[in-house]
């Protein structure tokens, strides 16, 4: 895959960041990045050290709108942005990194495959600097300005009150974007940082509605348009479209073991794809 190199003045330099200040006059670009900014978009940053429940509601967040078409942007760190994006790939959505590095050599290392894996898959991987730059130090913070310019809201899963999330949230709020966070155990030094935004007037999200909503793409979004994350999600959703809505009969139809009829079962309710209407049975949302 041939790295492109475009300006600011180029008609395939996104309208969303040649807007905001301090926008880079060169971006270097690995997939159709435009297609991809196509639909509505969502940046997804947090902690480097996340906690289970970190991970665990990222992982259910981004699943969830991942598979509704929203793309889900970050900087594939460690933590956070590295868990958004596997949650996107796997629930067979799209992804966007943005590098503070030349593409030639994805940084950290340990995240190269992860890097592969988002081009492999249709996604897109950006930066600023040209081939061969090294990940100098300040430009983690200026790839933050570039993660949430490319996006129509900033959401932050997890993070510390002096965290370096913190930069990505200034560069949002600085070029008009909504942030949103998840609140967090108080006590958790962890979620002192989404708490706090919460209290200064961050959007709280607590479901996946929520991020949709933000987006303006509740009501817009039908049921066909969700991507089921694997082969057994498909074959519920497809029979549910059919009418099917009886447990049992679900399973029988499906072809699916117990467990993994209640495994996709239990992930489709999770991420808000279907929901119980009482006595065994299940509609579509």
């Amino acid at each position: 895959m041939t790295i492109a190199t475009i300006t600011i003045q180029a008609d395939a330099y996104p309208s969303s960041l040649q807007q905001i200040p301090d926008a880079p006059k060169t971006l270097h670009i690995l997939g159709d990045l435009n297609r991809l900014l196509e639909g509505p978009s969502l940046a997804v940053v947090g902690s480097r050290k996340v906690t289970p429940y970190g991970r665990g509601v990222t992982e259910s967040l981004v699943t969830a709108v991942a598979t509704r078409g929203i793309t889900i942007i970050s900087g594939l760190a460690l933590g956070v942005d590295a868990i958004a994006h596997k949650a996107a790939l796997d629930a067979g959505g799209k992804t966007i990194a943005v590098l503070p590095c030349g593409l030639d050599k994805p940084y950290p290392a340990s995240h190269r495959q992860l890097a592969r894996r988002i081009l492999e898959q249709g996604g897109a991987l950006v930066s600023e600097y040209p081939h061969a730059t090294p990940p100098l130090q300040h430009h983690f913070i200026a790839r933050n300005r570039i993660v949430s310019g490319l996006s129509d809201a900033v959401l932050i899963t997890e993070a510390a009150s002096k965290s370096g999330t913190m930069h990505t949230v200034a560069f949002a709020l600085d070029q008009g974007k909504t942030v949103m966070a998840v609140p967090g155990n108080i006590t958790s030094e962890l979620s002192q940082g989404t708490n706090n935004l919460i209290k200064t007037g961050a959007l709280p999200v607590t479901s996946p509605q929520d991020i949709l909503e933000a987006l303006g793409v509740g009501e817009q979004l039908q049921m066909d348009e969700i991507l089921p994350a694997n082969e057994q999600e498909a074959a519920i959703l497809n029979l549910m479209k059919q009418g099917v809505t009886d447990g049992n009969e679900l399973q029988s139809a499906s072809q699916l073991s117990a467990t993994e009829f209640n495994q996709a079962l239990t992930m489709l309710e999770i991420t808000g794809k279907i929901r119980a209407t009482g006595a065994g049975h299940w509609s579509r949302v």
